[in-house]
């Protein structure tokens, strides 16, 4: 599995959580190959793939079009809760990017296989 693991849980807007760990991500690609990273969406943190957001509406800063860098810096291991889609009642043609669903056990399985998990 990755060698490199990055949660995200969080929403996108409220705190600086998700821009921040989605810098982290694109600077470790500077570090390790890409098969090296793997990426999660998990539970609040897969709205930051919700495609059409508005985030100047709240005056914030968009994001979610930041998060389309992982097609160019070559990041393919990119999860999402299967669980959390259905929580909220989402399909994978909802997000931005194109990510594999599976259920939560299975990502957490994957996720013990890491030697590093970094969470946002």
């Amino acid at each position: 599995m990755s060698k490199l693991a990055f949660i995200f849980r969080h929403p996108p807007y409220g705190s600086a959580s998700a821009r921040e760990g989605l810098d982290a991500l694109l600077a470790a690609t500077a570090f390790c190959e890409e098969e090296e990273i793997a990426v999660f969406f998990f539970d609040d943190g897969l709205l930051n793939l919700l495609r059409e957001q508005q985030p100047e509406q709240i005056l914030q800063k968009d994001t979610a079009s930041a998060f389309k860098l992982l097609d160019l810096y070559d990041i393919e291991q990119r999860y999402v809760c299967a669980d959390s889609l259905q929580r909220f009642r989402l399909t994978p043609q909802d997000l931005l990017l194109d990510c594999r669903p599976l259920p939560r056990a299975q990502l957490l399985a994957m996720l013990q296989q890491s030697e590093k998990i970094l969470t946002f």
